[in-house]
């Protein structure tokens, strides 16, 4: 019999996100506003060559693979893949041992030809509510490229590669002012009226004059933590740095 391979289509509509910018509130993304909805996705039998052919018609480096029940076990990538083109006599020889039972035993990988003998497991998942930056430390910790996507109830809801986290980057500078104009006013530290901010390419720039230098810092954190900022640019003065004759006037 022909292993089946799986093409989930799935279709998740932010609309909190929408309501919640049309009311000017500050709400960073979460995985579920830049999260990939179609999916490939391929069974726990799903041969070798199948799994390929699914990847290349979709032009995807990696895929999800599930049991009967529709839950994530594990994901099948390139790199998994590849190990077929090495072959099991790599893993011979000196040192062998040790890449041979390394990533869940390469050697194992290299003979395999179903994705649940390809497959690396345990799946690093993320559930669609979580923020952007918890992805991107997932990513980070376990080294991966992409994550699926899992809903409460454990089905596959998506997946979410590192390019899509870097989309809320794309942010438009207007609107990156707006929500640092927002987080100034909320310093009560601060005077708003005293502050001046430009934006361009992602970079905050304020300007102005602030008598605490303590709680400019604390305001610069916090502007740093604004969804698509790339940098912040203090160009704040303080009392020790103004001319007497300015500081009195």
């Amino acid at each position: 019999m022909r292993s089946a391979v799986a093409v989930a289509l799935h279709r998740v509509r932010p609309a909190l996100r929408a309501v919640a910018e049309e009311e000017g509130t500050i709400m960073n993304s979460t995985v579920q506003d830049v999260m990939t909805t179609s999916v490939v996705a391929v069974g726990a039998t799903a041969g070798y060559k199948d799994i390929i052919i699914a990847m290349v018609a979709r032009r995807v480096s990696a895929c999800p693979v599930l049991d009967v029940t529709g839950r994530v076990i594990g994901v099948v990538s390139e790199a998994d893949l590849l190990l077929k083109e090495l072959g099991p006599e790599h893993f011979d020889g000196p040192g062998a041992s040790l890449r041979a039972s390394g990533r869940r035993g390469e050697r194992a990988k290299a003979d395999g030809t179903t994705a649940a003998e390809l497959m690396s497991t345990p799946a690093v998942t993320i559930g669609p509510a979580a923020n952007v930056a918890e992805a991107a430390r997932l990513m980070h910790q376990f080294g991966v490229k992409r994550l699926p996507v899992v809903g409460a109830d454990g089905q596959l809801a998506g997946i979410v590669s590192r390019l899509d986290l870097l989309s809320v980057f794309t942010k438009p500078d207007h609107q990156i002012r707006d929500e640092v104009m927002q987080v100034i006013a909320g310093e009560s530290a601060i005077n708003p009226d005293g502050l001046g901010v430009t934006v361009a390419s992602g970079v905050v720039t304020v300007t102005g004059q602030c008598g605490s230098r303590v709680a400019v810092v604390q305001l610069r954190d916090a502007i740093r933590h604004v969804e698509g900022v790339v940098g912040v640019r203090d160009r704040v003065r303080h009392p020790a740095e103004i001319p007497a004759e300015k500081a009195d006037s």
